[in-house]
């Protein structure tokens, strides 16, 4: 019975520091991303993701962004230009790409996409 309670114990300590481990890999990755945002993105697309109507489509609840997570990965990646509709807007200009790692995030700005990994980036990459 003690080998029982202590294997019991032992699996329970495996799994709660495996979920404590990805909880820190996530806020520390959206905190790289947040520095990044600061950094290329936010004159345009504004302090909570907003943007401005007609001009710089909004990244907070966007539909356009979370239709179709590989779409945009790469417009992230390699930039985009021409007319698109971000809830329900009218927007017709362009965005210059950024070369950035692998690590991606989709939970900023109440969006609820789920995270990115490395790996749907390494997929949506040009070949």
């Amino acid at each position: 019975m003690k080998k029982l309670n202590f294997l019991i114990l032992a699996v329970s300590s495996i799994i709660l520091l495996s979920f404590q481990q990805k909880q820190g890999d996530l806020k520390a990755s959206m905190q790289r991303g947040k520095e990044i945002y600061q950094s290329n993105c936010i004159s345009c697309h504004m302090n909570e993701g907003e943007g401005l109507t007609g001009i710089f489509p909004p990244l907070s609840k966007s539909d356009y962004m979370l239709t179709d997570k590989k779409r945009a990965i790469k417009q992230t990646l390699y930039g985009v230009s021409g007319e698109m509709t971000v809830n329900e807007v009218q927007y017709n200009g362009e965005m210059n790409g950024y070369d950035l790692t692998d690590d991606y995030i989709f939970n900023s700005f109440d969006n609820k996409g789920g995270v990115t990994t490395p790996a749907d980036v390494k997929s949506a990459r040009k070949k």
